[in-house]
């Protein structure tokens, strides 16, 4: 989607945009499937779902696996490989997860130059918020500042690549998908913006490469986090 229209709020994908943690996320995964029972796969077979909420995501290593739903995502099964994904992923988090280089700066001087900011997320509200602390991006506890507004998975009942989570964010904001971007590292966040009517931002710091992202199409890539603040600025 392009418009001519001016950008007026800018939103953004977590992991993999924000936060370096995709590393702790497929090691997560690893250890989930074996502590279970489950087929090894690699990083690259990982890495097709991630992005998608937990359960979503574990249901394919299911003894039932399927088109994802409410049903098979919520199995004892399932639920079983969500704890252990948690435990095990909290207690490796706060020492492996961190900012990419330039991203705290650019969210900052996006945020002082007026824009409205937001992240939308397939993670757990409260994982999320920690990942921003953690990474510096919030430096108050319990405070979102310089986001006006977290969309977690526990927000809604459709997740990316359905559109819902951004469009419930920018009727939070105010703000007209013509008028917002959405910046992110995968093919979810890309089709999501592209179905909300909202300008898709890819970055080239994420763990998907720039071909994977071009076959979902994007309207802007971005190389490093601060030539995202030129384009912006040059999009108001």
């Amino acid at each position: 989607m392009t418009s001519d229209a001016p950008l007026e709020a800018v939103l953004f994908d977590l992991d993999g945009t924000l936060i370096d943690s995709i590393r702790l996320i497929l090691d997560s995964f690893h250890h989930t499937l074996r502590a279970h029972g489950k087929s090894p796969q690699s990083d690259a077979e990982l890495l097709v779902h991630v992005g998608t909420p937990l359960a979503t995501h574990l249901a394919h290593y299911s003894s039932r696996p399927g088109p994802a739903s409410r049903e098979n995502t919520s199995t004892g099964e399932v639920q079983a490989m969500v704890a252990t994904y948690r435990a095990w992923n909290h207690a490796q988090h706060d020492q492996s997860v961190r900012a990419f280089d330039g991203a705290v700066e650019a969210v900052d001087t996006l945020a002082a130059l007026g824009f409205p900011l937001a992240v939308v997320t397939s993670k757990q509200r409260t994982s999320a918020v920690r990942g921003l602390e953690v990474a510096g991006y919030c430096r108050r506890p319990g405070e979102l500042a310089p986001f006006q507004l977290l969309i977690g998975a526990d927000d809604v009942l459709k997740h990316k690549p359905d559109p819902l989570p951004l469009l419930l964010a920018l009727e939070r904001l105010g703000v007209a998908p013509s008028r917002a971007a959405y910046v992110g590292d995968s093919p979810h966040d890309l089709a999501a913006a592209r179905a909300a009517g909202m300008s898709a931002v890819a970055v080239g710091w994420g763990p998907f490469g720039r071909p994977a992202l071009a076959a979902v199409g994007y309207d802007h890539w971005v190389e490093r986090p601060l030539d995202l603040v030129r384009w912006v600025q040059g999009a108001r």
